[in-house]
């Protein structure tokens, strides 16, 4: 039997727990069917969830259909609630979306596919309410393909024009399907995988209309995962039972977890638990692609991965608002603080942290309903009643152009220098790290090092001391002490580095937007039109009709939170207004919110901008704009000449060789300068007169594999293990590349790599390239002798014959590989003494390095 994981999302309303109840009673798992506005569905059994009609916890269910076993989660719709689902994305082998039949695709039926999409989670569609439609399934598909992707495709019925449509989705299946042949239920199944295709299902999940249609079609197209045998998990939840024991839920990725199971020092698991609603069984041991629960967990987090799952899940959601808790008079805020740990726990998008200044306990939530919820849940398990302020805006920081930030930390024995290049990033890109620095200035573990200081922090902006996003940080340049340099003296460099950058460059305060959509009678129009615009909004008239008029648009969140309240009131209750975050855009009144905030960066002594450097043995402070006077590295990204770029010759068969040696060359070189070639008359006359003498850079191309079997050392290391042999051999060139600082090209032959498209990558301070499919290293090197002759000096080394005489010809160097080897060995030996000559004489002056350091 298959065993999958699928979730069911959609946004409020669109009746996905009435879905999961048809799912489950045709299944036989329930004997009756539950309704929500029953109050008795069967996952719908928290007293919140039941008072208030919709889904706030995810939960599972466990069934059966055909030849597949089914743990169905149901995720709540509401975008109050929207982290609460995007935390059980992790653990699904499939999604099912819901859509409304009577509202179409709303705004959160986006956001939760751009969170599929993010996941890559294989999704089906099932368009539910198709009794109370009125537009047709025509109409419906049509929105769906414009507003979801282009390969939604109808499977309620397989016929000719469905086929024909899943084989215009891969151009293999199309080849195979104009060929007459039939395409495979494996075909199917790999392309829904792969996320090609969307296979879409019609119905009513409240009168069971076609719901066996869609299980059918679960069980026909789902495959089976199959996963490693070494033990792995993902955290996805964190809940507490009636008696407060702490449970961990989390999805077996690997192996398998038994019970008395150690998963470190201090974390043992006591019981193992499978729930089903809101009853559970208990086993000894669970194996992989399973859901389960375990009790004696004490730290492990949401979103950890254990075993061989390293990687720690980053949300793209996050709040927008920020509260502050307002307490009784005599509750203890540090003791309530401790308390209320438990529900960050359980939900760390609230990020929960308490300001010992002010004694205040602030929290971040998505909405008014959370609001309500969170203040519910804190009565039943505190027994404390709590309110909550208006809350404010949580606002973020950018950078509106390329600038370089330096951090210097130089106290007495300690030492490090950083230097990162701050870029404006995409749109709700977030923060992107990177590295362009090389490993002869910068050690590879130092580098790492940085891009770890660099994602563990929140960095905060100069303009209102807000979170910074949608840039790209990239470390260009950096130095270490060899014997001072610590690890935290990179810590304070990076964090200082990023400041100064800020202060630096001109910064950008952001906001928050809503996407709304509102439905009022068209005698309302000009009003709505009106204070659209005092909110600072832009809006589109989507649709009139002879009694109501449908507008969509965007505005800040800071104006618009409580409009909803006041459409209703204006129109008397006629008027519909449903909105969700788009996300954040430039701030409308940046200038006044700077000054609210009277946020000082130079007083923030937790996040400084200025530098730390030594004199005299000891260690002062130099403020941020006084850094590039005092750093000791120097940088000329900014000061590059421009130089014009010459295309590139036309060569049809060598095409993506020219443009990848072009990019070798671009990359250690610059840009190629543009031959004179159609000048004047008298210009060209001129230059031909003149004898021009250009001293040409060095390139140095290396056939890989005649070298190691020309080198007796490589020849006998090649035949234990070829690979450590190429890997001795690249060391050495890099090296030796150090000493003679010229470009050096080493290409191995991979031409009887079925597949092999060719590799071109940077190792340290080499290109090494591996040769495609049906091209040897000997025709690699002859099309780059010939391109490179012009510009470069060109060497070949190699003791092929026949290879020597035909770079030869093209008017290249070539040099064998024993000539090589003596070359390389004689540096070594010069490059050695030259070291032992500057190396300090020994003395017996004990106040010597006394008077030096005067």
């Amino acid at each position: 039997m298959k065993k999958t994981i699928i979730g069911i999302l959609a946004h409020v309303d669109a009746g996905k727990t009435t879905l999961t109840e048809s799912m489950l009673f045709l299944s036989g798992k329930l004997r009756a069917l539950g309704r929500v506005d029953h109050k008795d569905a069967f996952l719908d059994y928290d007293q919140q969830e039941r008072e208030r009609g919709i889904t706030i916890f995810s939960k599972q269910a466990v069934f059966e259909w055909k030849d597949t076993e089914f743990t169905l989660v149901d995720t709540p719709g509401h975008a109050d609630f929207s982290t609460e689902m995007e935390r059980t994305l992790q653990i699904l082998d499939y999604a099912i979306v819901v859509i409304s039949g009577t509202d179409g695709v709303q705004h959160h039926s986006e956001t939760i596919w751009e969170l599929l999409d993010h996941y890559q989670i294989p999704t089906f569609i099932f368009v539910n309410k198709m009794d109370l439609n009125q537009t047709g399934k025509d109409s419906l598909m049509k929105e769906l393909q414009d507003k979801l992707s282009a390969n939604c495709i109808d499977f309620s019925e397989i016929n000719d024009q469905t086929m024909e449509q899943i084989a215009l989705s891969d151009d293999h299946l199309l080849e195979d399907y104009l060929n007459g042949m039939d395409i495979s239920l494996e075909a199917i199944q790999n392309q829904i995988e792969n996320r090609r295709i969307f296979p879409c299902f019609f119905g009513s999940a409240l009168k069971s209309e076609n719901i066996d249609h869609l299980l059918n079609g679960l069980d026909r197209y789902i495959k089976t995962r199959h996963y490693p045998k070494e033990f792995g998990a993902k955290v996805y939840k964190i809940t507490r039972d009636e008696q407060g024991n702490r449970l961990t839920h989390m999805k077996i990725t690997g192996g398998s977890l038994k019970v008395k199971a150690r998963l470190s020092e201090d974390e043992k698991v006591d019981q193992i638990r499978k729930y089903s609603g809101n009853k559970y069984e208990t086993y000894e041991e669970v194996g992989a692609g399973e859901i389960c629960t375990v009790k004696g967990l004490k730290q492990i987090a949401v979103g950890q991965g254990l075993g061989i799952e390293t990687a720690v899940q980053t949300p793209m959601l996050t709040s927008f608002m920020d509260y502050r808790i307002l307490l009784p008079k005599e509750c203890d805020p540090f003791k309530m603080q401790k308390q209320l740990q438990e529900l960050a726990d359980e939900d760390p998008q609230l990020h929960l942290r308490y300001q010992e200044t002010t004694q205040e306990i602030r929290i971040q939530l998505m909405g008014t309903i959370q609001i309500e919820i969170l203040k519910n849940r804190i009565k039943e398990r505190f027994d404390i009643e709590v309110e909550f302020d208006q809350g404010q805006v949580l606002y973020k920081e950018t950078i509106l152009e390329p600038v370089i930030g330096v951090g210097h930390f130089e106290p007495l024995r300690h030492y490090a220098e950083v230097h990162l290049l701050l870029e404006p990033g995409e749109r709700d890109s977030g923060l992107v790290f990177k590295t362009k620095c090389k490993e002869d200035i910068l050690g590879r573990n130092w580098q790492r090092l940085i891009l770890t200081h660099l994602k563990e922090k929140e960095h905060l902006g100069v303009l209102t001391g807000s979170p910074i996003t949608d840039m790209i940080v990239t470390l260009i340049n950096g130095r270490a002490h060899l014997k001072h340099t610590e690890g935290g003296d990179f810590r304070q460099a990076t964090y200082r580095a990023v400041r100064q950058g800020l202060k630096s460059g001109k910064c950008q305060l952001l906001e928050p937007y809503y996407q709304f959509k509102m439905e009022i009678a068209n005698e309302y129009l000009s009003r709505a039109i009106f204070d659209i615009e005092k909110m600072n909004g832009q809006f589109t008239i989507l649709d009139t009709q002879s009694d109501k008029v449908i507008l969509t648009g965007s505005a800040p969140v800071a104006l618009m939170q409580n409009y909803q309240s006041e459409l209703i009131s204006y129109t008397k209750g006629t008027g519909r207004l449903t909105y969700g975050l788009d996300g954040y855009h430039p701030c409308h009144n940046q200038q006044a919110v700077i000054e609210a905030f009277s946020y000082d960066s130079e007083s923030d002594i937790d996040n400084p901008t200025g530098s730390v450097f030594c004199a005299h043995g000891a260690g002062f402070n130099v403020k941020w704009d006084e850094v590039p006077e005092f750093q000791h590295l120097k940088d000329n990204y900014f000061k590059q000449p421009k130089m014009v770029q010459q295309e590139a010759p036309k060569y049809p068969i060598y095409q993506d060789e020219d443009q990848e040696l072009e990019r070798i060359f671009t990359k250690t070189y610059g840009e190629r300068k543009i031959r004179l070639s159609n000048k004047e008359t008298y210009e060209r006359n001129r230059l031909k007169q003149e004898k021009v003498y250009k001293v040409l850079p060095e390139c140095l191309l290396v056939d890989g594999y005649n070298i190691i079997h020309a080198w007796p050392e490589l020849k006998d290391l090649a035949e234990r293990n070829l690979g450590a042999a190429r890997s001795k051999l690249m060391d050495i060139l890099c090296n030796y590349q150090g000493y003679k600082q010229c470009m050096l090209i080493l290409v191995f032959d991979a031409y009887k790599v079925k597949g092999n498209i060719g590799i071109s990558e940077q190792y340290h301070n080499i290109h090494v390239v591996y040769t495609k499919e049906a091209q040897t290293a000997d025709a690699y090197i002859e099309r780059a002798t010939h391109q490179m002759i012009h510009e470069y000096n060109v060497i070949v080394a190699t003791s092929d014959a026949l290879e020597q005489l035909i770079v030869a010809g093209h008017g290249s160097r070539r040099i064998s590989a024993r000539e090589l080897k003596l070359e390389i060995e004689q540096l070594n030996k010069e490059k050695l003494e030259e070291f032992e000559r500057k190396q300090p004489k020994h003395h017996h002056f004990p106040l010597e390095d006394v008077k030096n350091m005067k």
